[in-house]
């Protein structure tokens, strides 16, 4: 009677499983629309406030679900029955060597050196298939500390832009019925666009009050320091306080656009800067004379933004062309032009990092950073759930803050690593679409700047771990 080796035994068992389990697997499949019409019928007894065509669109995407982890669970099972086949095998190799001849010890150490790497393998699959379904429950914790400070309200519009500026004193700016806002490299100056086919320069001139004692903020303050603001209101005539400097006339004017200007920015120095319109170009003026330099043309839609490199003679111009251009003015005679194709809808920003970057968002939901050196491809890839508005990125800390129309603003790491989202509820954060967001790292308490369609712009305060920063 022929006796049956270890090996085979198992071999045979192995199988047996999988034709057990490949018909249980028929069968799940066979009742899956018998299923999916008795959870139809559940669906149309339930009281919701939700249409039957979209609750049906639901049940279907769940479904989808439902079926993808099935799949990956029935995979982890198969992986973990031949993991135990193949230790069974070992285990019966292994007593047959051993009791074969002593000068097959070379023969055995290579063997059982060979299966075990194969077994590690199995395990290494079985380990990163299951981490798959485990990572997908874990929830996403926040790097960072972000904070809200305070809120700056005034306007009887939403806020398109906003604006910092780069020397002391620390002035924020707004543009709710411009376009555009940036304030001058080092004078008080602020460059503004606007949608009468124009951009203005104004000089301004802050004067900070004399520094007062500090209150004790144990005691409850007194009546003459709750708010003035309603006492301005209740005196005037409701455009808000009468102590507020205006500015009615601008030093400069820059025409020669045939459409709405949506963006404008100074070049380094401050002699000369670039404005962005719906006619499809980008003009460069100098300051002084306001005379046209030159005209930036190429992109076949509406540009919407423009931005300067904060130390080289460099423009990026973003369209709706789904392209964004690099202009190189750094030698005066040749003007080099790099059209960057990576985005498959509305490039809204892109702007400079301090490094040899370039960070572009698009209301295809992604953000992307790219190399000037090496712009072929970009080398970090963010992918959101929401159209991206103006970005911004923190010069010290190199962080990237998303303004989102979901209301949302996020950071990011230029690896493309979340790091936070800002606290948003009912009580704080915007209740619109956010437009822009804009970095202050001269400032201890507030570092950090967005506006929105609410009608206010938002300080934050956001603390990085140093340890986090150093990666």
């Amino acid at each position: 009677m022929p006796v049956e080796s270890g090996s085979s035994a198992a071999s045979r068992q192995a199988k047996q499983k999988r034709k057990s389990h490949s018909l249980s697997i028929r069968r799940t499949n066979s009742t899956e629309q018998e299923r999916t019409g008795l959870q139809r019928e559940m669906l149309e007894g339930q009281d919701s406030k939700l249409p039957l065509s979209l609750r049906s669109n639901l049940l279907d995407l769940f479904g989808q679900i439902e079926r993808e982890f099935e799949n990956l669970y029935i995979e982890n099972i198969e992986l973990r029955r031949e993991i135990e086949t193949l230790n069974d095998r070992l285990t019966a190799e292994g007593q047959t060597i051993d009791g074969g001849d002593l000068t097959k010890g070379a023969l055995k150490t290579k063997a059982s050196h060979s299966t075990s790497q194969l077994s590690q393998k199995l395990k290494t699959t079985y380990k990163a298939s299951t981490s798959k379904i485990v990572s997908s429950f874990k929830a996403t914790t926040s790097r960072a500390v972000c904070q809200l400070v305070k809120e700056y309200a005034g306007h009887r519009d939403g806020i398109w832009d906003l604006s910092v500026t780069r020397t002391q004193p620390v002035v924020l700016g707004t543009a709710s019925a411009v376009n555009s806002i940036k304030f001058h490299p080092t004078e008080q100056m602020a460059l503004t666009a606007s949608g009468d086919q124009t951009a203005h320069i104004w000089r301004y001139m802050v004067q900070l009050p004399t520094p007062q004692p500090v209150a004790d903020i144990s005691q409850p303050p007194c009546d003459d320091d709750i708010d003035f603001s309603d006492k301005d209101e209740a005196d005037g005539d409701g455009e808000g306080p009468n102590e507020c400097p205006s500015i009615r006339m601008a030093s400069t004017t820059l025409r020669s656009h045939q459409g709405v200007v949506i963006a404008a920015d100074w070049l380094v120095g401050g002699k000369q800067v670039v404005t962005a319109s719906w006619d499809r170009a980008a003009n460069l003026y100098d300051v002084e004379t306001s005379e046209l330099v030159h005209s930036l043309t190429g992109h076949d839609q509406e540009l919407t933004h423009c931005c300067t490199h904060p130390t080289q003679r460099l423009v990026v111009t973003s369209s709706r062309d789904t392209t964004f251009r690099l202009w190189d003015f750094r030698d005066p005679s040749i003007h080099s032009v790099n059209v960057f194709q990576g985005h498959t809808d509305t490039v809204t920003s892109a702007v400079f990092t301090v490094g040899d970057n370039v960070v572009s968002g698009s209301d295809d939901r992604t953000v992307k950073v790219w190399d000037l050196k090496n712009m072929r491809s970009p080398i970090a890839t963010i992918r959101t759930d929401s159209a991206v508005n103006r970005i911004s990125v923190s010069v010290s800390q190199r962080i990237i803050a998303l303004p989102h129309d979901n209301r949302q603003v996020r950071l990011f790491d230029m690896s493309g690593v979340r790091l936070a989202r800002l606290p948003h509820s009912n009580r704080q954060g915007h209740r619109r679409m956010v437009c822009c967001s804009a970095w202050c790292e001269d400032n201890s308490s507030c570092n950090l700047f967005s506006c929105g369609f609410d009608r206010q712009a938002i300080g934050w305060n956001i603390n990085i771990p140093a340890l986090l920063q150093e990666k």
